[in-house]
């Protein structure tokens, strides 16, 4: 291939570097990002790793999709070093929000090895007061519209008053407003859930890697917190709160239970709509060296999913996104058939207008447009995650009625999210990230921005 050139950090210094992406061996269908600093050397992170598999994944070429820029109504910082120094949004960002991040904790009731926020411990900063809160959910509101929100930390629900501060996001009217929790006290306090429901939440963003204890002493430091998230998942499906299990990916430790926690999820629908992959990424807290670190590419994540679910999954079911940049993530939307134990892919003109959106009118031959991808992104998840509205007494008749309606009961989604660290870092793909974390300053920064830190754990934004 040709490299295709962008730009990329120094791991070390945070330096701005020139950057390619390049096969590796030349005549492998492996795809590297390489970068030279000028202080420190040359590095390079796959990108794209084909393995042996019938039928194979997308080459890099074929999944990548060129999008015209969305750029900011309203930036809330202005061009003045060049990315990524100047978010805020900038001018330059080429996509506006579709999921806003709101951090309400750096306080947490584990202690993981693998942690982005590096929450946990006893050195955690005080809490930002509520009217702080308030004030970044108001200017979220402002900049992203009615995008989606995540209240998250740290843990959100070691905070007493999270049920206010979900009410606060719900009065905003945002599209969906989600609690990202690792489920300890959801499954811990009976009612817990409740309270969020009634508060105006809609969807929990569970923390679920696998199936065994081994995974979780790997990644979360306890073994004994399975029975906990599972009673989650029930207190939650009675309170209509949508869920979506969310697995932090690390070769060789919890990669081959893919398979398995698809499996699960299944079998409890129709509480939990989806599941959600990660592949780890070095920043915040982790346990190796980021340039040894065990990275999963995207088609990495699609064979092994083929592999271990052969009769619910085929390769052809994944497509790239149509908001975020394309090498950042993959789905699938399916209908779950019986009790759980197959699937149907969804319609290829229903996937397409998902992932792969048609431009607009007048614009046919043109690639299609960022906002045009959001809109349809934030329509689906809107869909597809949120909880019916509060018309009835009895919640979870009213849970059973509304996704009964709509046809909710049997639909599934499988996703995965590339985060970036400095090693794996592409400028192109942060000025096409829709997921952005509020600052109490105002100014909306990309999530893997907002969290990236250097070799030695220097924060570009701090």
């Amino acid at each position: 291939m040709t490299p295709l050139h962008t730009q990329s950090l120094c791991p070390v210094c945070l330096r701005r570097i020139d950057a390619a992406y390049e096969r590796l061996p030349t005549n492998s269908p492996n795809v590297v990002l390489r970068k030279i600093c000028p202080e420190h050397g040359a590095f390079h992170a796959p990108a794209w790793t084909m393995p042996p598999a019938a039928p194979a994944p997308a080459t890099f070429e074929e999944w990548r999709r060129d999008k015209c820029p969305s750029y900011p109504a309203a930036p809330q910082t202005t061009a003045k070093c060049g990315c990524p120094f100047d978010c805020g949004l900038c001018p330059s960002h080429a996509q506006h929000t579709c999921t806003g991040l709101v951090e309400i904790t750096r306080r947490c009731n584990l202690a993981c090895p693998l942690c982005y926020a590096e929450s946990g411990g006893s050195g955690a900063a005080p809490d930002p007061p509520i009217a702080e809160v308030a004030l970044m959910l108001t200017n979220l509101k402002k900049a992203g519209g009615t995008c989606h929100v995540q209240i998250s930390g740290g843990e959100p629900t070691v905070r007493e008053d999270l049920p206010a501060i979900v009410s606060l996001a719900r009065r905003q009217g945002f599209s969906l407003v989600q609690v990202n929790t690792n489920g300890l006290r959801l499954g811990g306090e009976v009612g817990y859930a409740e309270r969020l429901r009634q508060a105006g939440a809609d969807s929990v963003y569970l923390q679920y890697d696998g199936v065994s204890a081994a995974a979780f002493a790997a990644l979360r430091g306890r073994s004994d917190i399975i029975e906990g998230k599972n009673k989650a998942i029930q207190f939650c499906g009675a309170a209509g709160l949508g869920v979506v299990l969310v697995s932090t990916l690390v070769c060789g430790v919890n990669d081959g239970e893919m398979g398995a926690l698809l499996r699960f999820a299944l079998t409890q629908g129709p509480t939990v709509r989806g599941v959600h992959f990660q592949p780890a990424a070095s920043f915040g807290r982790f346990p190796w060296h980021i340039e040894s670190a065990p990275r999963l590419t995207l088609p990495e994540i699609m064979v092994k999913l083929v592999e271990q679910t052969p009769d619910l999954i085929q390769m052809e079911d994944f497509h790239p996104p149509g908001c975020e940049h394309a090498l950042c993530s993959f789905s699938a939307v399916y209908t779950r058939n019986g009790a759980g134990n197959s699937l149907t892919p969804s319609g290829r003109n229903e996937q397409d207008k998902i992932c792969c959106p048609p431009p607009p009118p007048g614009l046919s031959d043109a690639p299609p447009h960022a906002a045009h991808g959001a809109r349809k992104a934030i329509h689906f998840t809107t869909r597809h995650w949120k909880a019916p509205k509060l018309d009835t007494p009895d919640l979870k008749d009213d849970f059973a009625a509304f996704v009964s309606k709509a046809g909710l009961e049997r639909r599934f989604t499988v996703s995965a999210m590339a985060f970036q660290d400095a090693l794996s870092l592409d400028l192109a793909r942060i000025r096409g990230c829709c997921i952005h974390v509020a600052r109490p300053d105002g100014r909306l920064v990309p999530f893997c921005l907002h969290n990236l830190t250097s070799r030695d754990g220097v924060r570009l934004y701090a």
